[in-house]
């Protein structure tokens, strides 16, 4: 190969490599955003989903489902018929007007927290009310799992939420009952601790993660194409369930709906 035609090659291959390096800095930078989604504890929005629905306070409709979602300070357009007021930043049991409640924040640990306070419970549990904005999944899959073994049946109330997280917590109930107006959403999470990993370890969690989600449904008899909305949809948006689709993905049993 003469000079010239090394300096032919050369120059046609820089082209080839610009881009191939454009590649790989947006790929580390996706990766970047998946990790720092991930340290914050949240739920990761990617910049470029940003959300474009209507709020959660706008009624919803069939086919106009999602809605823009902060769970600090969105609340559905739903009046229930007792006010709540600020729900506590942890998940909360209580004992009100002869029911059980969960409610609160579902935050990391909760699970190991509030096991041990449901098995002791007085009078027994046989029937749990949920409201939250949603939060820690594997706490929520946990939680989940010890309902079903301890055959503890779940309600969402009318006017009462149910989002994120929350749902997974809910279908754990051997009977499940989402009464007329009660508001149940499912989106996007994240996974995985908070730690500095490469991007591909990142990515790898979150796979893992919807993995075990899609697991735990089907072990508990929900349908899985209700993942098809919550994979759609960003973590700054919650997708609506319609009262059909909580029967037509079998989130309430046919004896509770």
């Amino acid at each position: 190969m003469t000079a010239q035609d090394s300096q032919s090659v050369a120059k046609s291959a820089r082209p080839v490599a610009r881009t191939l390096g454009a590649v790989l800095i947006f790929q580390l930078g996706i990766g970047g955003l998946l990790i720092l989604g991930d340290m914050r504890d949240a739920p990761l929005s990617l910049p470029f989903s940003r959300p474009d629905a209507p709020r959660l306070s706008d009624p919803v409709r069939p086919g106009d489902q999602r809605r823009t979602f902060d769970p600090s300070r969105d609340r559905p357009s739903v009046q229930p018929a007792r006010n709540p007021g600020d729900l506590p930043d942890r998940l909360t049991l209580t004992y009100e007007s002869g029911a059980w409640r969960l409610e609160g924040a579902i935050t990391a640990g909760d699970a190991e927290r509030l096991i041990p306070q449901i098995d002791r419970a007085d009078p027994e549990i046989t029937d749990l009310i949920l409201q939250s904005p949603g939060g820690s999944v594997q706490d929520a899959l946990v939680l989940g799992r010890h309902l079903r073994d301890r055959e503890i049946d779940t309600r969402v109330l009318s006017g009462e939420f149910c989002y994120s997280a929350c749902p997974y917590l809910f279908a754990g109930g051997p009977e499940r009952q989402a009464e007329t107006n009660a508001s149940i959403g499912v989106h996007q999470h994240s996974f995985g601790e908070n730690t500095f990993l490469p991007a591909f370890t990142a990515i790898d969690d979150i796979q893992r993660g919807q993995a075990e989600v899609m697991s735990y449904l089907d072990d508990m008899g929900v349908d899985v194409r209700v993942m098809r909305h919550a994979l759609a949809t960003p973590a700054a948006e919650i997708y609506i369930l319609l009262p059909e689709e909580l029967e037509d993905y079998n989130f309430v049993t046919p004896e509770a709906s």
